[in-house]
């Protein structure tokens, strides 16, 4: 288990914009579980949509991302203050049911494989074991002086 003050020791995201509330099972190298509370109060839903508050489904994809970085880390032992991770592309992401605010969203990562600082994974997002959302992600951990060249995506996994 990790609680969120962990969660911020591994990962560069805040408030706003980090999406893993709590680790429930991590399973180094093969899998971890992970939530993300979903409130009124995010931000995001003052625009998306008023009257109809939906979780946008790019931040559903993020906050997997987030969750594969955190079994990267915990996995291969990364210092956090020297490395970063990298989002390089995410694969057949699928959104099947809204998420509104009162869900608990579990994120569910299972490693597809991961040789150097490359990672392949797998996320499933569920509302009450429902699935809601899934896609496959490519990532890459590098040296953070290193990464300022790779071209990646500008957040850490995501």
């Amino acid at each position: 288990m990790m609680d969120i003050q962990e969660i911020q020791q591994l990962l560069p995201h805040r408030y706003p914009f980090l999406l893993v509330d709590r680790v429930v099972e991590i399973v180094p190298g093969q899998k971890i579980t992970a939530y993300k509370n979903v409130t009124m109060n995010e931000p995001f839903f003052n625009g998306h949509f008023p009257g109809h508050p939906v979780m946008p489904g790019v931040l559903i994809l993020e906050a997997l991302a987030q969750a594969s970085a955190i079994l990267a880390y915990k996995t291969s032992q990364l210092d956090p203050s020297r490395s970063l991770s990298y989002l390089m592309g995410v694969d057949g992401a699928r959104f099947r049911k809204p998420v509104v605010p009162g869900d608990r969203l579990q994120l569910n990562i299972e490693v597809i494989r991961h040789k150097g600082g490359i990672w392949k994974t797998k996320g499933t997002a569920t509302v009450d074991g429902v699935r809601v959302a899934e896609g496959e992600f490519l990532a890459t951990v590098v040296d953070k002086d290193k990464g300022k060249d790779n071209g990646g995506s500008s957040t850490e996994a995501s």
